[in-house]
């Protein structure tokens, strides 16, 4: 895609930010065309250097970025992010609350010298009492309801991804587009915040809802009451081949009957409605389970593909490189991440005009991208 085809193209971006949440953001606006400078401290940000579980979060959410040190310590340094900020239509932080406003970076100090700032701060809280309480990922999920509804009862357990971090980041970029769209008819840039706990409150308004319709408060998801009588992870011939399976609906059950000659489940009147059916599980579970426990993964993937039921492999993260759809229309893209290693890395989810986002900066060296910054900027 060419640079002028990608919807932000022109924007430019200064990053504030630091593990997962901002710069997040971040990479979703490179990713749509804009021009995103990071900010990082005199010898790379240190998330760069995290081990285990936070090994992959600087290459992932980095791409299409520019790299410049400062040390906002130093006065000249401090002159010179200030003015990248006067010259930029977007600033996203994600500092422990009052960091930037100590250093005169936070949005109130750049009302006269760039009005139509639009001034993204990714937090752990929005306001009210908790809004000067530091926040995580795993704190919110904690305290939000998401770790008690993913784990079994007693175990409270974390999504298996920083899915927090990436979508609070999300209504971070929802929120400066929409300030963008205001802008074009005021001209008057705005001060966003988003935030991981009200983030994780959204995601589980859900369960809260069931509540105030049934009267009932929701039970964690491995002992939920399903909505579907057919909602399962099931064991196949292969033990290590497991497979999810979902009838969701009165076609897709008769369907389902048909394709595994399961004629007196069809036939029976009592089972012909989901809700009924529903209560009918402890009856029709078991037998569904000893049907696929004689069937291969491959045979059963083959049969439900065929009459369109929705299913899923079980499948490890790092299985997806080899993935066939991903690989096949840009789903993945090739990268070069710091240290001369490739790689190939998921997309962004969306097509615009029938294309995906592409990478047009690899993931930056630490402070690769002075010279450019600061000419682009009008820097010394």
């Amino acid at each position: 895609m060419d640079q002028d085809a990608y919807p932000l193209a022109g924007l430019k971006v200064i990053e504030f930010t630091h593990m997962v949440m901002g710069p997040s953001v971040g990479v979703i606006l490179g990713d749509l065309g804009a021009d995103v400078v990071r900010i990082e401290p005199e010898g790379g940000d240190p998330t760069r250097k995290l081990l285990g579980s936070g090994a992959g979060y600087f290459p992932m959410f980095n791409r299409n970025k520019r790299s410049l040190c400062l040390n906002l310590k130093d006065a000249d340094d401090l002159a010179r992010a200030r003015a990248l900020v006067d010259g930029a239509d977007i600033l996203v932080e994600n500092f422990r609350p009052g960091a930037l406003e100590r250093l005169g970076l936070d949005y109130a100090s750049f009302a006269e010298s760039n009005p139509g700032l639009i001034y993204c701060s990714a937090k752990g809280f929005l306001s009210g009492p908790y809004q000067h309480r530091t926040a995580l990922d795993e704190v919110t999920q904690m305290m939000g309801g998401l770790a008690y509804m993913t784990g079994p009862p007693g175990r409270p357990l974390r999504a298996g991804a920083s899915v927090i971090d990436v979508t609070g980041g999300m209504f971070g970029v929802i929120g400066i587009l929409a300030a963008l769209e205001r802008r074009h008819r005021t001209g008057r840039g705005a001060e966003v915040k988003c935030s991981l706990y009200e983030t994780t409150a959204f995601l589980v308004g859900q369960h809260m809802a069931q509540q105030a319709v049934t009267g009932q408060a929701a039970q964690p998801m491995p002992v939920r009451l399903s909505a579907w009588a057919i909602y399962d992870v099931f064991d196949t011939r292969n033990a290590d081949e497991q497979l999810f399976v979902g009838v969701v609906s009165d076609s897709q059950w008769v369907g389902f009957c048909k394709a595994f000659e399961l004629a007196d489940l069809a036939a029976d009147t009592a089972l012909a409605l989901n809700n009924e059916r529903v209560l009918a599980r402890d009856r029709i579970v078991p037998r569904i389970r000893e049907l696929f426990a004689g069937m291969t993964r491959d045979e059963l993937v083959a049969k439900l593909d065929g009459i369109g039921l929705p299913f899923a492999p079980i499948t490890r993260p790092d299985e997806l490189f080899d993935d066939p759809h991903l690989n096949a229309q840009g789903g993945l893209v090739d990268i070069q991440i710091p240290g001369g290693n490739a790689t190939r890395l998921p997309a962004l989810p969306l097509e615009i005009d029938g294309e995906r986002m592409d990478v047009r900066r690899d993931v930056p060296a630490v402070d690769a991208d002075r010279a450019s910054v600061f000419r682009d900027f009008g820097l010394n």
